[in-house]
């Protein structure tokens, strides 16, 4: 599986930092992202600078309109994180293109997996070859820090 599933017409993707809306993803996600609610500013500042960040763009006004990071080593292991996308361009495979192209950049690097969570977009997922965990009972978790 290594196509990357189209971009509808007149978007774009990109990995660079400089183009991030950090003001608009704070809003997004502190706002509207069911497990980001609340999050602060300073918070979100210090994951943006720690993770491989992807923005979807419109190419006509440069206005960006998705976005997600990854924390990776670039080596074993990836978390796909904070996937969203503007309410207002939903429904036209944004989502699914972009997770195609984080996918597809991760791989060269031979990650052994990409995990994520989610608790309502597995068919977004699915048709990208994400499935639940083989043996959830292995995985642990160290919540509430």
């Amino acid at each position: 599986m290594s196509d990357i599933p189209p971009l509808a017409p007149g978007y774009e993707i990109s990995t660079d930092a400089e183009r991030l809306d950090t003001d608009l993803v704070h809003h997004w996600l502190s706002t509207d992202a069911y497990w980001a609610i609340g999050r602060s500013r300073e918070k979100q500042d210090r994951a943006i600078a720690g993770s491989l960040n992807f923005g979807v763009y419109d190419t006509a006004s440069g206005e960006q309109v998705a976005y997600a990071r990854v924390v990776t080593d670039m080596a074993t292991f990836a978390w796909l994180c904070d996937v969203y996308v503007d309410r207002a361009v939903r429904g036209k495979g944004i989502g699914v293109a972009l997770v195609g192209a984080v996918r597809e950049h991760l791989r060269p690097y031979g990650p052994r997996r990409i995990m994520l969570a989610t608790r309502d977009a597995h068919g977004v997922y699915e048709k990208l070859g994400f499935a639940p965990l083989a043996q959830p009972d292995i995985w642990m978790a160290l919540t509430d820090l």
